[in-house]
């Protein structure tokens, strides 16, 4: 045993007397890559030489014999991505997205408005008007009867913002969003989680036990599974909304019907609260962004949003997360949504976490910008939570 545990030691500080010679190497091949760079500046050139990274991954493959071919071809890749960085930040190259960037940090103003007009989708009694209203101060809030016409309401300018659910902790995405964030124009400016509790609402005098058929939209239904599961007897029966489920609770002349929605619905709407927080989580949180048609990017921004498709091609997906990895950036989301008219393709959403002031943003942007086959750039802003 005490052989072997020397043996490991032997090994061991082989690794380290190797490691530091590559780190000398490394350091060596950084400093040779600036001069790289300098020669591309007098002449012209773009950092990026698709043919020349091709060529030596192929090359280095070659040389690490069968065994090793795949380990180098990874290893390498990153390599080239780290001197192209290197490079872009030692002529001070800035991107399309790093001019976004920049633009918007420069224009926007240092506190977020108190108040402004606000697409929701829904009614009044919606969570996306609770969410809003957790945004701003005193929103005037124009309501539509679907995702789409709070984007529309955005890109006409006849909204300066919308509010709209985008995932919740117990139910997931909400794909419908994420499906039409890719058709439309706008940034998200800032991001709300909100505790979600859903309560059965029915009229005054009607109880549990009367109760046959309940409304709701169907994310809520998702969320309140283990209540419905356990009440076999009612109809589930979706709706756009859920403060329109209460709405029509209220409004019909059946004593047999209730909705899944807010506390406030029931105020608003002068129903009764049957059973409260009936979802099947406690902890249940909607995240929701607030979305506009030009860049806005407050002081204190740590999150920005990302949308791309990768090359389709083997490995492509992994050399755009690995510069993430590279410059110590958290995902905290990845969301993949299928490309029409493409089978088997996919559009990814990704959430950084990451301060808009760190240098690292707009190295690792121009770099997916130059890479992916569709690059585009969400926003960067703050996200609360109540």
């Amino acid at each position: 045993m005490e052989n072997e545990l020397q043996s490991l030691d032997v090994l061991r500080q082989r690794i380290d007397d190797v490691d530091k010679q590559l780190i000398d190497l490394f350091k060596e091949r950084m400093e040779i890559s600036a001069g790289v760079a300098q020669y591309k500046r007098a002449h012209g050139k773009q950092v990026y030489d698709a043919a020349r990274e091709r060529d030596k991954l192929t090359a280095v493959s070659e040389l690490a014999g069968e065994d090793f071919a795949d380990y180098s071809r990874v290893l390498y890749s990153t390599i080239m991505s780290l001197s192209r960085s290197y490079q872009e930040k030692l002529l001070g190259t800035q991107s399309q997205t790093g001019e976004i960037l920049a633009k918007a940090e420069q224009n926007t103003p240092k506190l977020f408005p108190t108040t402004a007009k606000v697409a929701c989708q829904g009614i009044e009694g919606a969570y996306s008007q609770i969410a809003a209203q957790k945004l701003f101060e005193l929103p005037q809030i124009e309501y539509f009867p679907s995702f789409e016409g709070v984007f529309e309401a955005i890109e006409s300018g006849n909204c300066r913002y919308g509010v709209l659910p985008l995932e919740n902790s117990t139910a997931g995405s909400v794909g419908k969003v994420y499906d039409l964030m890719l058709k439309k124009n706008f940034y998200i400016v800032r991001a709300f989680r909100l505790k979600i509790d859903h309560n059965l609402l029915a009229k005054k005098g009607v109880r549990l036990e009367d109760i046959k058929e309940v409304f709701s939209h169907e994310q809520a239904i998702s969320q309140c599974s283990a209540f419905l599961k356990a009440n076999p007897q009612i109809k589930v029966t979706a709706c756009p909304n859920t403060a329109m489920a209460a709405r029509l609770a209220a409004e019909t002349e059946r004593n047999d019907v209730a909705a899944l929605s807010s506390r406030d619905c029931a105020q608003l709407y002068g129903l009764s609260c049957l059973a409260a927080s009936v979802q099947d989580n406690a902890n249940n949180h909607t995240r929701f962004i607030c979305i506009s048609n030009t860049p806005e990017i407050y002081p204190g921004a740590d999150k920005t949003t990302l949308m791309l498709i990768a090359p389709h091609k083997p490995g492509a997906l992994y050399v755009l997360l690995s510069h993430f990895f590279a410059h110590g950036i958290n995902i905290s989301k990845l969301e993949s949504r299928p490309l029409p008219d493409r089978d088997f393709e996919f559009l990814f959403y990704i959430d950084l976490d990451v301060s808009v002031y760190s240098p690292k943003l707009p190295m690792v942007l121009a770099e997916l910008e130059r890479q992916s086959e569709q690059f585009r750039y969400l926003g960067s802003y703050i996200e609360q939570i109540g």
